[in-house]
């Protein structure tokens, strides 16, 4: 007999982090291969800005087979940095696996014999979807800053099309931590016939001036960098330094004083003489050491005027806006059972704005699952966590199967 959808909230719990007990069937699975592809919007896109962009691509990715009837795929949306390669690799040779590839794959949490993932990357990026980098149609150039201010629903606008062209009609679920759990919520909103469920993870229904503000600091320091040259710099010489400084300073905010301490504590970089400081200006602490690599990484897949525009459109991003405030009356349309998850360290998007979705959606008489999982990882926890997240939605999605919607 399946199970009948009930209205209200399924369950409230704190869960303790259990990553250290993940299932020999997911260790042991074959590796999986995956392969970018390219989708051509067959129109212009309307931005919200009320600008129109031309021969809009969106770079995406699929693990998995569609069933007969399309009813088991799984749009995941990726964070501020992420991409496309959401999980598996590209060839066996690959050394580096996508960005969530301890969550999904075949036996895995999102078990890719089941269903079928697809994840794009957002437009404005710069990892093969239509971005600053891209060429400009009517001026033959890259766009660089003449690239039109995108936003959180011009992005889940692209990927509908996108959804559409693989011809799905309604989708198990889209799920995604961060900024991609603000594309999860705006997919709620502006399409809710289109999905059974959704899985908004450690993220919130608007962007705090908190957060602003750090993304404000993060471009000021790109913009400090001379060879950003208002965002005119060529491939050999783009602004490395800032770009590297607003990493920094974004990585801060995705770790916890918890975890920051037990990785560091107050250790010198110079392991030979842990007790001496070095007196100059250079990095001495192992805390300082790291957050440059992340930097340097970080300058070396991302470009700093996608940085921009990403970081501009979290900003940007309020479900309320339209309703004075009222995220109840933002939400009332919403038809999907909904699997909100915060962590407890996370102060970037703490558990109080999951509880205001939460408390929006119950308010409406919705389908509606919380938990806060305790964890010292900070933000960062929605990629680190496998164990407990992923047997959270593993078990969401089976439910979102086995229920009569009808």
């Amino acid at each position: 007999m399946k199970k009948t959808k009930k209205h209200g909230i399924l369950w409230n719990a704190t869960c303790n982090s259990r990553n250290d007990k993940i299932d020999a069937q997911e260790k042991t699975s074959p590796p999986l291969l995956t392969v970018p592809q390219d989708f051509r919007l067959p129109e212009p896109l309307v931005m919200d800005c009320g600008r129109v962009l031309k021969e809009v691509n969106i770079r995406f990715e699929t693990a998995g087979t569609l069933n007969a009837d399309r009813s088991n795929a799984v749009l995941v949306t990726h964070a501020l940095s992420g991409d496309a390669h959401v999980c598996g690799r590209h060839t066996p040779e690959d050394r580096k696996p996508g960005w969530w590839d301890e969550m999904i794959g075949p036996g895995k949490m999102v078990d890719t014999d089941k269903y079928f993932v697809i994840c794009s990357n957002v437009i404005g990026g710069c990892s093969g979807s239509t971005g600053p980098l891209s060429i400009d149609p009517d001026t033959g150039r890259p766009y660089h800053m003449n690239f039109p201010v995108t936003t959180v629903a011009d992005m889940v606008r692209a990927q509908k099309q996108l959804i559409d062209h693989l011809g799905i009609k309604k989708l198990l679920a889209v799920l995604g931590g961060s900024m991609g759990g603000m594309q999860v919520l705006q997919w709620a909103v502006d399409y809710p016939e289109m999905m059974r469920a959704v899985i908004p993870i450690a993220t919130a229904c608007q962007f705090s001036p908190q957060n602003i503000a750090f993304d404000w600091v993060a471009r000021e320091a790109i913009k400090a960098d001379p060879n950003w040259n208002g965002g005119d710099y060529t491939e050999d010489n783009v602004p490395a330094r800032g770009l590297a400084a607003a990493r920094m300073l974004a990585h801060i905010t995705y770790l916890s004083e918890e975890s920051m301490s037990r990785k560091f504590g107050r250790a010198l970089q110079n392991k030979e003489q842990p007790d001496s400081y070095e007196y100059d200006f250079d990095f001495d602490f192992a805390v300082e050491s790291y957050l440059q690599h992340q930097g340097q990484r970080f300058v070396e897949r991302f470009d700093a005027n996608s940085y921009f525009y990403i970081t501009r459109a979290t900003d940007y991003f309020d479900l309320t806006a339209a309703t004075g405030g009222d995220l109840a009356e933002a939400l009332k349309n919403v038809r999907a059972a909904f699997l909100v998850v915060s962590f407890s360290s996370d102060w970037l998007f703490p558990t109080s704005q999951s509880k205001r979705i939460v408390d929006a959606l119950l308010q409406n008489r919705k389908e509606v699952s919380f938990c806060e999982i305790k964890s010292g990882y900070g933000h960062d926890a929605f990629l680190l966590e496998v164990g407990t997240l992923g047997r959270m939605i593993r078990d969401f999605l089976q439910h979102q199967q086995e229920v009569n919607y009808d």
